[in-house]
């Protein structure tokens, strides 16, 4: 590639650089010294399933690492330890060593679905963070001022509403400007919700006697409902180690506007790819459903590759114009022989985390039912949370939520 055409497809997706023309030369000084860039992305590991939502930097980390750059994936099991305030109106709980340690375990498994493992560092920011001694965090909160730090917007909110701040919230985004120091960082990636900690990282840098790196914004990825960020508390997220034919039915349930939003920040196809499609779809050369089938493809291609994408499909298309049952369900026996609450039942069998969220979901219409001809299912519509389920009448049931999940269970009786 052009130095040019490097640009268009390292920016492409991203919703601000600063500053491009730094980036600019670094990739040209990359280029004549044979130098790849460094380029950084943190993670606090908060939460051990990877959605796509934090797929939108890995997959931007996998572009600079397709050009030649050295690719650094940083687990912040110490940051973790703090908690980021990034967009938070109270101070966010701690994370124990354990929580974190388990969690970024998941994480490395789950990022090289994306990125190529031989190119790319794992890194874990307690190497550095935790053997700075007092004296040096004194020097490392000397380098930028109180007045500063309470410019970011959650801070002054708080503190407009008189909400508590913490000391240690303080130390965040300057523990994370360190870490941009320890790996010497040419180019740092996170969300448009990080552009304060990405920017104390400049600054941390030039006050180290480094030149300050280039940092790169991507938007935030709306889940399913188009409207709120794609998260697991609103249940509109996509994880990627979900089943291909639940992962193929979720992005089937997009609307066609977002679905140029997930091409964007979710596939690797240039912009110029994309808009002939967009462009194709709407002269009616593409069938909207067509090219959405097209995406849900592609992305669970990436994931579980491309034979699982294909039956998928094959999988979606029977259930939902056949209206047959995938050929692959997830089932389960489970020890029961006497009549359990719907609700505990269906908490027991991991459909739903918590006895709250299985009554708000059977009580708005969200869980079906089907028994007996499992071939060609009578699905029936559970809305009573309290209906006493018993086993010795349907010994052989498969429960679904909403138009995707599926799970068949045997009762050991």
């Amino acid at each position: 590639m052009t130095l040019d055409e490097q640009l268009a497809y390292l920016t492409k997706g991203a919703e601000e650089t600063i500053r491009v023309e730094e980036l600019r030369a670094k990739l040209e000084r990359s280029a004549k010294t044979g130098k790849p860039l460094r380029v950084k992305a943190g993670f606090d590991p908060t939460a051990p399933d990877i959605h796509l939502g934090h797929t939108v930097l890995i997959r931007k980390l996998k572009h600079f690492q397709d050009l030649g750059h050295t690719v650094i994936f940083l687990i912040g099991d110490f940051t973790g330890l703090i908690g980021d305030p990034s967009g938070q109106n109270v101070t966010r709980k701690p994370m124990t060593p354990e929580e974190v340690a388990a969690n970024a375990e998941t994480y490395k498994k789950q990022v090289f679905k994306i990125l190529d493992p031989a190119k790319t560092v794992v890194d874990f920011n307690s190497k550095w963070l935790g053997k700075l001694s007092g004296r040096d965090w004194v020097t490392l909160c000397s380098k930028y001022t109180v007045a500063r730090l309470l410019e970011r917007d959650d801070f002054a909110k708080r503190l407009k509403e008189q909400r508590p701040i913490s000391i240690h919230e303080l130390l965040y985004p300057l523990a994370q400007g360190y870490d941009s120091v320890a790996l010497e960082a040419d180019v740092e990636l996170g969300g448009t919700d990080q552009k304060f900690n990405l920017l104390v990282g400049r600054a941390i840098q030039a006050e180290y006697g480094q030149e300050s790196q280039a940092i790169m914004m991507m938007p935030i990825l709306e889940g399913l409902d188009g409207v709120q960020k794609m998260s697991k508390s609103p249940d509109n997220y996509v994880g990627i180690n979900e089943p291909p034919a639940e992962m193929f039915g979720k992005i089937m349930s997009i609307s066609d506007e977002l679905m140029w939003r997930y091409y964007v920040l979710l596939t690797d196809m240039t912009a110029e790819e994309i808009e002939e499609k967009k462009q194709g779809t709407a002269a009616g050369e593409v069938h909207p459903l067509e090219a959405k089938k097209a995406l849900a493809r592609r992305l669970v291609a990436d994931f579980h590759g491309a034979d699982s994408a294909i039956q998928a499909q094959k999988d979606f298309e029977a259930q939902f114009r056949e209206k047959a049952l995938p050929s692959v369900i997830e089932s389960q026996v489970f020890p029961l022989n006497r009549p359990r609450k719907l609700f505990r039942l269906l908490v027991d069998l991991k459909l739903f985390e918590s006895n709250s969220e299985a009554q708000r979901k059977i009580k708005e219409g969200a869980v079906y039912m089907a028994a007996g001809d499992l071939g060609q299912p009578n699905w029936q519509r559970l809305t009573e949370p309290t209906w006493e389920f018993d086993p010795r009448v349907h010994p052989l049931v498969i429960f679904r939520v909403g138009a995707r999940h599926l799970l068949q269970v045997a009762f050991k009786t």
